[in-house]
C-alpha cells in the first residue's frame, strides 16, 4: 500500500503492580531489529521496462469511486488514494520495508540543513517538474498546502494536521528550484509532508480546498491525468500526461471500475477487470482453476468438493464447484430407460428426471466457463500494511479493570489465530508482536513479552485477583439445558442485570446496546453447568477504520519486575487458588487427588532465566520473592494513568528488557516452563462477581465476505470459554458497527484493523492516546477507541516525534509499544493477507505490500521475440 493509502485511511478514524517476566531483546541491535522479523516481500511480476508493451487500457477494481478527490478530507479512501498516486507528486515513496525514499521525478534532495535553534529542511526540486499547465511546482505550493492544513483556519474542512502545526514558516529558498522549511517544534516525521502535494490552486482557498477538489483536480503533475468519471458506469478513466517530464506511462489508460466486494467473482468469471482485490474464498477459486489446468482435467471439479444440491440459476456464477459427468455416467437415453423400469412410465416424473438431468448439464457447463475464465488470473500474495486487533473496552464495566484485560489476553493463543487466517492462503502465520511497526519495519520489534503468551493458569489467578471466581458466579440462575456456548446476540440491545457493570461509553444514546449481557439473555455454558459446549458461527467481518536493550549489551535470558514481599505471596496465594479452582471444575466428581504436578517449566518459547536471577526455575508458590529489577529504558516514572486508575509505584532499574512494562498482582513470575492443568484444554466452569456472570459483549459486523474473521472469532470465543469467560456475540450491520459501536463505545470486544505506516511516532499517538475528559463529562478519544491510555505513553510519542536522530526516535517508539502491550487495551493478532487476481499478463501491478506502486511501469507483458 501506498504511502498515500496508508495516511488517508488512518485519517479515517497503566495502572500496574505485580511480577512480569518481560524478555530481553537479545542478540540484535535497535538497527537491525526489523531485519530479524523479514517481511514478506511484493508480489507483482516485476519486469524490466523493456519488457512491457506500450499502449493498452488496465481495468483496476476499487469498491467504489472516490468520494472525494481530495486526500485530506474525511472522507477520502482508497480509491481516492490510487488516483493521488497516479496523477499528483509524491515527495517521498515507500519501499517494501516501509521506508520513505525520495522520489527524484520531484526533489533532487531534501535534508535538514539545521537542528539548532530551529529545524529547517531544505527541499531541492526537480527542474523538470511542472504542473499540467506548464508552471514550475515550487515554495508557492508547499505555502498554500501548509496554510489550509495547519489547523488554524477553521474554514478548512480537514481530517488531520499532523506534522503541519508544526512548521513556523516557508519560503523561497536560494533559487526558485529551492523551499526551505522552519520548524517552530522539531519533527521527526518531516518526510510524511507534502505528500500528495496539490496545486495551490486547490489548497489556496478554503473553497476551493472544500468542494472543488472533490470532483476534479483542476492541475496535476504525475505520468497520468483525470480524463473522465462517469457515475452511471462506475469507471474513472486515467489518461497519460503528455506534459510527464519522468519515464513515459506503459499503458495508454488506467480505468478504476467500481466492483463490490461481493461482485468481484462474477467480474472475474466476465474478465471485465484485470486487477482485483479478493478475499480467501475467491482465491481459493482462482488458485483451484490454475490448478486444474494444469492438472490437464478442465471441468473436474476439486478432488474432495462434494456436489451441489441444485444447479445454478441461469447466468449466475456459482458458490463452488459444480459437478462434471462422472466417466461411467450413462447416457440420458440409457440413464431414463432404467429409471422407468424401476419406477413405472409416470410421464411427471420422467418430466422432472429430464429436467434434472439438464439442470445438472448447466450447471457442468457453467463451472466449466467459470474454470476457463478463472484459469487466465493468478493471484498475487503478500502481507498487507494493516494489522487485525482484538480491541478490549477500558472505559468501564470489567474491563475497566487491567487485570481483567490481562486475563483475557492471556487467554488468547495468538499463533492459532494467525494460523487460521493466514496458512489457508499459504503466507507465514507468525502473530503480530508490535502496535506501531509491521514485520521488516525498522522500528518493529516484538514486545508482547512485557504481556505474556497464552498462559490459562495465569489467566484465572488475574480473574481471581479482580474477584471472579466460581463461587461469585453460582449466586446466578444456572443456565438451561441446551444453551449455546459463545451465544449470539442479535443487533439489539440486550437487558443487563441489577447491579451488572456496564460497558458502554459514556453519553450512549438511550436504547444502545449494554456490553454486559444478563445470564438469562445469552449464559454461555461450562463445563460443570449442565449446559453442552457448543461454539457458535458468527458472521463478522473486516473493518479498517483509518502500531531496549542498548545495542553493545549481549546480556540475554528473563527478567522479572516483581513487587514488594507482602505483593510476592499475595500473588503465591493467587496462583495456588487459580490451581484449586481449576482442579475443582475440571473434576467436579472425583475425589481431589494429590497435587502430584511438576512445576518444572517446560513450556515451549520462554527463556532461562540468566544465573542470579529471580523467577525462572522457582515454583509458583515459593514464598522467597523474586529479585527485584526495573525495566531497561525507563528515565522517568510512569505518574500516567488511565481514567480511574491510580499510581503505579515507581520501580527500580534493569539492565535490559523490553521497557516500561509492569503487572498487576496476581501475575505469576515466569520460570522455565509451566505444568500443565489438571485437564489440559478443557472449558472452566463460568466466573462472576457478586452473583452477575462475567460476561463480555463481542461486537462484530455482519457483512458478508467475512469467512477468515469468522473462524477468528470462533476461536477466540472458545478460548475466553476456557477460562471461565463468557461472550455474547452481538452482530451488526456493517454501516452501524464503527459509528454506533466502535466509535460510541458501545462493545466490551471488538475485531478490527488498522493500518500500518512508515511515521508511527506521528500516526500512532491518536490511536493510543490517554482520552481526556470533556466539559460534558465524556471521553475524547481521539482515535483511542478502547478508551486506554496513559500519561507515559503519551509522553513517549512526544519525544519520538521531535528525536531527530532515527535510531532514537526508532528506541522510543519501542518504548511506547511495549507500554501499550501492558496496558492491554488491544491486542494484536496478525497483519493482514493481501490477496490480489491478476490477469497473468499484467506485469508490475499485484499485491504492493508497503511499496508504492509505480504507475510508469504498470503494463502487459511484451510478446517475447522469437
Amino acid at each position: 500500500m501506498s504511502q498515500v493509502g496508508v495516511r488517508a485511511l488512518r485519517s479515517a478514524a497503566l495502572l500496574t503492580s505485580g511480577a512480569l517476566a518481560v524478555s530481553v531483546l537479545a542478540g540484535c541491535s535497535s538497527g537491525d531489529e526489523g531485519g530479524r522479523a523479514r517481511a514478506v516481500p511484493a508480489d507483482i511480476a516485476a519486469a524490466a521496462r523493456a519488457d512491457v508493451a506500450d499502449g493498452g487500457t488496465l481495468r483496476w477494481a476499487v469498491d467504489a469511486l472516490p468520494a472525494t478527490l481530495n486526500a485530506f478530507q474525511a472522507d477520502a479512501d482508497a480509491a481516492t488514494a490510487r488516483v493521488a498516486g497516479a496523477v499528483l507528486p509524491a515527495l517521498f515513496t515507500l519501499d517494501e520495508r516501509g521506508r520513505p525514499q525520495p522520489n527524484p521525478n520531484y526533489l533532487e534532495t531534501a535534508e535538514i540543513i539545521e537542528r539548532e535553534p530551529r529545524q529547517v529542511v531544505r527541499y531541492r526540486l526537480n527542474q523538470q517538474a511542472v504542473w499540467s499547465d506548464g508552471r514550475e511546482i515550487g515554495a508557492a505550493d508547499f505555502v498554500a498546502q501548509w496554510q489550509a492544513l495547519r489547523g488554524r483556519d477553521s474554514a478548512y474542512w480537514t481530517a488531520r494536521n499532523a506534522g503541519y502545526e508544526r512548521i513556523e514558516k516557508i519560503e523561497r529558498g536560494a533559487d526558485d528550484l529551492e523551499v526551505r522549511v522552519t520548524f517552530a517544534k522539531r519533527y521527526a516525521d518531516w518526510k510524511s509532508l507534502f505528500t500528495p502535494l496539490y496545486p495551490k490552486e486547490v489548497t489556496g482557498s478554503p473553497t476551493a480546498f472544500n468542494d472543488g477538489a472533490r470532483t476534479r483536480l483542476p492541475k496535476s503533475a504525475g505520468p497520468f491525468r483525470m480524463k473522465a468519471v462517469d457515475a452511471k458506469a462506475g469507471t474513472l478513466t486515467l489518461v497519460r500526461d503528455p506534459r510527464w517530464w519522468g519515464e513515459p506511462a506503459k499503458l495508454e489508460r488506467l480505468v478504476l471500475r467500481a466492483v463490490p466486494r461481493a461482485g468481484r467473482a462474477k467480474a472475474l468469471t466476465t474478465k471485465a477487470v484485470d486487477v482485483a482485490d479478493v478475499d480467501a474464498s475467491l482465491a481459493a477459486r482462482v488458485d483451484r482453476a490454475v490448478r486444474e489446468g494444469k492438472a490437464g482435467a478442465p471441468g473436474s471439479p476439486a478432488p474432495g468438493s462434494a456436489a451441489p444440491g441444485g444447479a445454478a440459476p441461469s447466468g449466475a456464477v456459482p458458490d463452488g464447484p459444480a459437478p462434471a459427468p462422472a466417466p461411467d455416467a450413462k447416457a440420458p437415453s440409457d440413464a431414463l430407460k432404467s429409471w422407468a423400469t424401476a419406477h413405472g412410465s409416470d410421464e411427471a416424473k420422467a418430466a422432472a428426471a429430464r429436467a434434472a438431468r439438464l439442470r445438472d448439464r448447466q450447471a457442468a457447463a457453467a463451472y466449466e466457463a467459470e474454470q476457463q475464465a478463472l484459469r487466465g488470473y493468478v493471484v498475487r500474495r503478500t502481507l498487507e500494511p494493516a494489522f487485525t486487533q482484538l480491541a478490549l473496552n477500558g472505559e468501564s464495566g470489567p474491563l475497566a479493570d487491567e487485570r481483567v484485560r490481562r486475563a483475557v489476553a492471556r487467554a488468547l493463543d495468538r499463533r492459532e489465530l494467525a494460523r487460521t487466517v493466514l496458512a489457508p492462503v499459504g503466507l507465514p502465520a507468525e502473530p503480530l508482536g508490535s502496535h506501531l511497526a509491521l514485520a521488516g519495519q525498522d522500528a518493529y520489534a516484538d514486545s508482547s513479552g512485557a504481556l505474556g503468551d497464552q498462559d490459562t493458569e495465569e489467566a484465572l489467578s488475574l480473574l481471581a485477583d479482580a474477584g471472579f471466581t466460581p463461587e461469585g458466579a453460582r449466586a446466578s440462575a444456572a443456565p438451561k439445558e441446551g444453551t449455546k456456548a459463545g451465544a449470539e446476540g442479535s443487533g439489539a440491545p440486550s437487558k443487563a442485570p441489577s447491579g451488572t457493570p456496564s460497558g458502554s461509553a459514556a453519553g450512549t444514546p438511550a436504547g444502545a446496546a449494554s456490553p454486559a449481557a444478563a445470564p438469562a439473555a445469552s449464559p454461555r455454558a461450562g463445563a460443570g453447568a449442565g449446559a453442552t459446549a457448543v461454539d457458535v458461527p458468527s458472521d463478522e467481518g473486516l473493518y479498517i477504520v483509518g502500531d531496549p536493550q542498548p545495542a553493545d549489551d549481549p546480556w540475554t535470558g528473563t527478567y522479572v519486575l516483581a513487587p514488594a514481599p507482602a505483593a510476592a505471596v499475595h500473588s503465591r496465594l493467587v496462583l495456588g487458588q487459580a490451581r484449586a479452582v481449576t482442579s475443582a471444575l475440571t473434576a467436579p466428581d472425583t475425589a481431589a487427588a494429590p497435587d502430584t504436578t511438576d512445576t518444572t517449566d517446560t513450556t515451549a518459547g520462554r527463556s532461562a532465566a540468566p544465573a542470579g536471577s529471580a523467577g525462572p526455575g522457582r515454583p509458583a508458590d515459593d514464598p522467597k520473592p523474586p529479585r527485584a529489577v526495573g525495566a531497561a529504558g525507563d528515565t522517568e516514572p510512569d505518574t500516567g494513568t488511565a481514567a480511574g486508575d491510580t499510581p503505579a509505584p515507581q520501580q527500580p532499574k534493569a539492565q535490559g528488557g523490553a521497557p516500561g512494562a509492569y503487572a498487576p498482582a496476581g501475575t505469576a513470575a515466569p520460570s522455565g516452563g509451566k505444568a500443565p492443568s489438571p485437564a489440559a484444554g478443557a472449558p472452566v466452569g463460568p466466573l462472576g462477581k457478586d452473583g452477575q456472570p462475567l460476561t463480555l459483549r463481542f461486537v462484530l459486523p455482519s457483512g458478508p465476505g467475512s469467512e477468515s474473521l469468522r473462524a477468528v472469532g470462533e476461536k477466540i470465543v472458545a478460548m475466553l470459554d476456557r477460562v471461565g469467560v463468557r461472550t455474547e456475540i452481538s452482530k451488526v450491520p456493517d454501516a452501524s458497527f464503527f459509528k454506533d459501536h466502535i466509535a460510541s463505545g458501545d462493545y466490551d470486544l471488538a475485531l478490527y484493523s488498522w493500518p500500518g505506516t512508515a511515521f508511527p511516532a506521528t500516526d500512532g499517538r491518536p490511536i493510543y492516546a490517554k482520552p481526556e475528559p470533556a466539559t460534558d463529562g465524556s471521553l475524547l478519544v481521539e482515535q483511542n477507541y478502547t478508551r486506554v491510555g496513559t500519561d507515559h505513553i503519551d509522553q513517549l510519542f512526544e519525544r519520538a516525534a521531535a528525536e531527530l536522530d532515527e535510531k532514537a526516535a526508532r528506541d522510543l517508539v519501542r518504548q511506547a509499544d511495549a507500554r501499550i502491550w501492558a496496558a492491554a487495551g488491544s491486542i494484536p493478532l496478525f497483519q493482514r493477507p493481501e490477496l490480489v487476481a491478476v490477469k497473468k499478463n499484467v506485469v508490475n501491478a499485484g499485491a504492493f505490500g508497503f511499496a508504492t506502486p509505480r504507475y510508469e511501469n504498470i503494463g502487459f507483458a511484451a510478446p517475447k521475440k522469437k
